[in-house]
């Protein structure tokens, strides 16, 4: 059966031959999980910096503003990214992308004052081994798996109004539900991903535009990395005592 994503790419009426396509479709992919790889690197170092210092901690999370600065931060450069991305120069959105992930460690440092460093260890790497095997699985397919990605956007949305609702009802048992729909939502979604940044490919004609689109993809999956790892953190984290 012929390659859709071959085919879509070969309609816009460029001679190329399979093996080239091929070869340039896994630089695109292996440059989206090197962005998203080092984007994780960052986070994690800058958060665990912040973690190891009690001033830092004290000052950020403290009483005051900041802390509420910090933790909406990530949501801000999440939405210059995506509305201002067509518009910014590929320098200026790499460095967008790079501040973005150092603000998401500032935000995420908090999780150390609730867990115990090696649970929260333990859930960072059952999250790496799930979402490698989801993003395998989305890049190795032929199953059209575009079918569910309104049904799972539509789950994000509801998990975030459920999340909202939760801050005022502080109930144990709605949490439980967020964060078990959340685990599944984020594990298709990596797939779904994967098989949309390949599609994405077969519609780019320039370096720059390339770029843009390997950051985009690179933040789609990073988005769901830490979702995932945030929510199986609920059912794994040991708290502090």
């Amino acid at each position: 059966m012929a390659d859709p994503i071959f085919q879509r790419y070969a309609s816009a009426g460029r001679a190329i031959d399979r093996g080239y396509f091929d070869e340039g479709l896994r630089q695109h992919m292996l440059r989206v999980f090197n962005y998203m790889g080092g984007g994780l690197v960052v986070t994690g170092l800058v958060a665990m910096l912040v973690a190891s210092s009690p001033a830092m901690l004290q000052a950020i999370f403290g009483p005051g503003i900041l802390k509420w600065v910090v933790m909406l931060a990530p949501l801000g450069f999440v939405m210059v990214m995506s509305f201002g991305i067509h518009r910014m120069s590929f320098a200026t959105a790499q460095l967008v992308w790079w501040a973005y992930c150092a603000a998401m460690g500032l935000s995420m440092s908090a999780i150390f004052l609730v867990f115990t460093g090696a649970s929260i260890a333990l859930t960072f790497f059952v999250t790496a081994a799930t979402f490698l095997a989801m993003s395998l699985y989305g890049y190795t397919t032929k199953a059209d798996l575009s079918k569910m990605g309104s049904f799972l956007i539509m789950g994000v949305i509801g998990i975030v109004i459920a999340g909202l609702a939760n801050i005022f009802f502080q109930s144990p048992a709605l949490q439980f539900a967020i964060s078990a729909i959340g685990v599944v939502i984020f594990t298709g979604l990596t797939a779904y991903d994967t098989q949309r940044i390949k599609e994405e490919y077969a519609e780019f004609y320039d370096r720059e535009t390339s770029g843009k689109l390997a950051l985009m993809g690179a933040l789609a999956l990073y988005l769901n990395f830490v979702n995932l790892f945030q929510f199986l953190l609920y059912f794994l984290g040991q708290r502090e005592e």
